[in-house]
Order: C-alpha cells, then structure tokens, then sequence
C-alpha cells in the first residue's frame, strides 16, 4: 500500500535488511529486548523498519501501532506482524505527522530512527502530543560522541551530507537525549554505551531508556 507520505529508500532498506541479522547477533536484539522490557497497554512505534522490534513485545501490551513511511520496510513488517506476540498494525505514516489523536497511547516507541527524522524537534513534540500524561517513550538511538576524535569524525560525516544520503537521511551528529529533554520529557533511565553494528565498523555512542511525559 502506498502513500502519499511515502519515503522511498529502497536501495538502503535492502542494505539494512541484509545487515540486521549482524548488528541483532552482535547486540541490538537484546538492545531491543531490554528496551520494550515491562510495557504494558497501546504503543506506537515510529519508524518500524521491517519489524526487529515486534518480537520482543511482552504480553502485557494491547495494541502496537507501527508508524513506517519507506515501502520496501513496511511491507517486510506487514508480514514480520502476523507473527508477532502482541497485535501489531502498520500503517504508512511519518513521525512528525502521526494519525493518532491527543493522549490516546500509553507509550511511544523510537529505536534506531530520530537521527534520521527531517525535523527532530517536531518528530518528538508529536511523540509527545500522542502520548497520555504519565505515558513512556522507550527510546533505543545512536548518538553524537562525547569525546574527540570520534566527535569530530562524526560531525564531518553529518556535515559532509555523503553519509545522509547514502543512508536515507541518518545524521549521526545528533545529540538525541537533550533533544528528548527540550520538548518537556523527562529523562528517567538512560543507558550509553558504544555499539558496532558490525565487524568492519566503529563503536558508536548509543543510549537506551525511559522518558516520561
């Protein structure tokens, strides 16, 4: 199904595809695991890709709405879903423009998507819109580098505009926590620790926690 809010990446959603089983053994599936850990009631996903996330579910979520604009991804979830434990609709949609209403879920889920959002800010302001008040955002994301020379590489990655477009818009220069903090969450857990999705790449900086509305 198409949409006129379709982001077509088709070149790189093959390439993320082919890798994920590497970075899932080295890692980001128990990222993921600890990430959904003890959610409970509706949740949308922002940015679902081809559905890693969907199994890691726990039995106490109702409803997983998963919000995905790039074709090829979404009709790899569409199929992942039907083997989920939790029910899973996905539906086409972008992060800064959720059809959802004011307050109707009880968590909001980002892994692996708000360095690659048009607008960050407005990305997480809408995160927040559709939240209940109390409700969670889980957040599993790579970040900017504390420390040089790494912070400075990653920058010139960013700035280059070579790797955001080789990589469907990903800027790996983002400081993604404070952004989460400037549009009102609060910051209750947050893990950082370097990650590398595979043999041939570097340990990047990379947090995973709990912000509430």
């Amino acid at each position: 199904m198409s949409s006129t809010e379709d982001i077509s990446h088709p070149r790189f959603a093959r390439w993320y595809m082919k890798g994920a089983p590497e970075a899932e053994k080295r890692g980001a599936g128990e990222h993921r695991r600890r990430m959904l850990e003890g959610l409970a009631g509706r949740v949308v996903e922002v940015g679902a890709g081809h559905g890693l996330n969907f199994p890691h579910y726990p039995p106490g979520v109702t409803e997983v709405v998963a919000i995905e604009p790039e074709p090829t991804l979404r009709e790899a979830a569409s199929k992942a879903a039907a083997d989920a434990p939790v029910p899973v609709s996905v539906r086409p949609g972008t992060a800064e423009s959720l059809p959802l209403e004011d307050g109707s879920m009880d968590a909001v889920v980002a892994s692996l998507v708000l360095c690659s959002v048009p607008d960050q800010a407005r990305a997480l302001a809408e995160l927040r819109r559709v939240l209940r008040p109390g409700g969670e955002l889980r957040f599993y994301e790579h970040v900017i580098a504390n420390r040089q020379p790494l912070r400075a590489f990653l920058r010139f990655l960013d700035g280059s505009r070579i790797w955001p477009t080789l990589a469907a818009g990903c800027h790996p220069a983002r400081d993604t926590g404070a952004a989460i903090e400037a549009v009102g969450f609060t910051i209750e857990r947050c893990e950082r620790f370097g990650f590398a999705a595979g043999p041939m790449q570097p340990q990047i900086p990379h947090i995973l926690g709990t912000a509430r509305r």
